[in-house]
C-alpha cells in the first residue's frame, strides 16, 4: 500500500521524464522469478482494493515495477494507448507489467499502441 501511494505522488508531482528510467529492469528471468512477480501483483491488486482513493492502473504497474526492481527481476513497465477507433473515453490508456512476456499485472484486452516500454 505504500509503494502505490508513492508511486500515486510520482504521478502527480514529476513529469515522465524525470521517473521513466527507474522503473523496469532488462535481463533474463527464471521461473522463480516469474512465480515472485505473480505473487508481488497479487499484493499490489489487493493492497490498490484497500486505499480509501482509486489506485488505477499507472500507480499500481509503478508500485509493481519498483518492488521487482528491487529484488532484481527482469520486467517491462509499458504504457499504451487505445487507438483513435476504439476510443471509448474510459480506460483509452492502459499501463503494464509484462515478464518474461508474461502480463502479471494489468491484462486487459486490447487493441493497444504501445507508448513507452521501460525498459
Amino acid at each position: 500500500m505504500a509503494a502505490l501511494i508513492a508511486a500515486r505522488g510520482v504521478i502527480a508531482m514529476a513529469p515522465l521524464e524525470r521517473w521513466r528510467g527507474r522503473f523496469g529492469l532488462a535481463g533474463p528471468v527464471t521461473p522463480a522469478a516469474l512465480a515472485e512477480a505473480w505473487r508481488l501483483a497479487a499484493h499490489v491488486r489487493r493492497g490498490a482494493g484497500r486505499l480509501p482513493f482509486t489506485a488505477k492502473c499507472l500507480p499500481q504497474a509503478l508500485a509493481l515495477s519498483r518492488m521487482l526492481r528491487r529484488r532484481g527481476i527482469a520486467h517491462r513497465l509499458i504504457i499504451a494507448a487505445r487507438p483513435d477507433a476504439a476510443r471509448t473515453g474510459a480506460d483509452d490508456l492502459h499501463a503494464w507489467i509484462e515478464v518474461d512476456g508474461t502480463i502479471v499485472l494489468g491484462d486487459l484486452p486490447g487493441p493497444w499502441l504501445l507508448l513507452f516500454s521501460l525498459p
